[in-house]
């Protein structure tokens, strides 16, 4: 069986309230031994804003999303038959890689809407050490159930909002990218997931400022809620239904690259895939699209340049570290050009910075 060909929409419920966190014993009726797998943050997000706290064995992951820590968690834990995750991306996809080991259900109740995480069955692991990137993961099963707590995501850090804003926004370029040549002959399942990209521009466009507000003044509006569940939820379907027409391809590509320049490693995951937009744009000599872009870009705060990942010395040599990592032959970038190269990346870059030297003049 080919996973390409696989239709793998994502969570198998999807709970999206105010006070969601109160249905979790209700979703454990019927497992004996559940366990959670938390963060020092977001269990204290968690714990704040549940109205029925759940008091199971607590386990801590150690932030890196990574084979080594899932292996010491599972080997703490001995065993469970249901995981509730509570936090952000990488401590979801440490769960699933837990629950892998013990082949058991798990439910993601995240704490950030930076990702689509708490909705796939897809996994970004990292190395132990460095925070680099070591690959994209496929797991068996996907969430049991999705909870998504509005009062939890009203605490979520701006960054993290703004991150997860560029790294959906990425699900529209990439897909556009991948099924630019053969539009017409889509099968009905990728075309179905590339409305849901399309709906995601769409939404992202008309509500993403307001929902930065909203999340500044504390508020949980209509905006910021359609915001977050674009984020976690209609993101996973893009994939989940088009399958390889639905991949990460150039942005993520740019971004796994940049996991290896240290400067970078302060800046979220979405904010680097956001530059990476720019840079696939780029590539396929999409300039004008750039240009719109900008503006938004500017308004929501997601980076426009290497100086905005802190990327500012030994660039030619930083710039080439990136471009050489992206055209690998392992990496997604291939699926939007076969006969991708370092070189051409590399030029792609360039041209983003040419075109963010000049001031962002918003026409609109």
């Amino acid at each position: 069986m080919d996973i390409d060909e696989e239709i793998r929409p994502g969570t198998n419920r999807y709970v999206s309230e105010e006070g969601a966190t109160a249905n979790l014993p209700t979703l454990l009726t019927g497992f004996s031994h559940p366990i959670i797998i938390t963060g020092e943050k977001s269990y204290a997000a968690y714990q704040a804003h549940t109205t029925k706290p759940l008091r199971l064995p607590v386990y801590r992951y150690d932030g890196s999303a990574s084979d080594a820590d899932a292996a010491r968690i599972a080997a703490e834990a001995k065993h469970a038959d249901m995981i509730i995750a509570i936090g952000g991306g990488r401590l979801l996809d440490t769960a699933k890689l837990v629950a892998e080991i013990f082949d058991c259900e798990y439910i993601t109740v995240p704490t950030l809407a930076s990702n689509c995480a708490p909705y796939t069955p897809i996994g970004a692991i990292y190395n132990a050490v460095g925070h680099t990137f070591n690959r994209v993961a496929y797991f068996p099963r996907a969430p049991y159930a999705t909870v998504v707590d509005w009062d939890i995501i009203a605490t979520t850090p701006e960054d993290y909002l703004v991150a997860g804003i560029g790294d959906t926004l990425a699900k529209w370029y990439e897909m556009e990218g991948i099924t630019r040549p053969r539009r017409d002959s889509l099968t009905a399942f990728s075309q179905l997931g590339f409305s849901a990209a399309q709906t995601i521009r769409t939404i992202l466009q008309r509500a993403a400022v307001p929902a930065v507000v909203a999340l500044r003044k504390g508020q949980v509006t209509a905006d910021l809620v359609a915001i977050a569940d674009t984020i976690i939820g209609i993101a996973g379907t893009v994939g989940g239904f088009a399958g390889a027409d639905g991949r990460m391809a150039g942005a993520n590509a740019i971004h796994n690259g940049l996991s290896y320049v240290d400067e970078t490693h302060e800046i979220l995951h979405g904010s680097k895939v956001a530059y990476g937009i720019l840079v696939q744009l780029a590539y396929t000599g999409d300039d004008d699209e750039i240009r719109a872009l900008l503006p938004f870009y500017q308004q929501v705060g997601l980076p426009t340049n290497l100086s905005d990942l802190h990327v500012v010395r030994d660039l030619k040599v930083k710039k080439a570290l990136v471009a050489d990592w992206a055209a690998a032959d392992t990496e997604s970038f291939r699926l939007i050009d076969p006969d991708i190269s370092s070189k051409k990346v590399l030029a792609a870059m360039d041209k983003v910075e040419a075109l963010t030297a000049a001031p962002l003049v918003d026409e609109g």
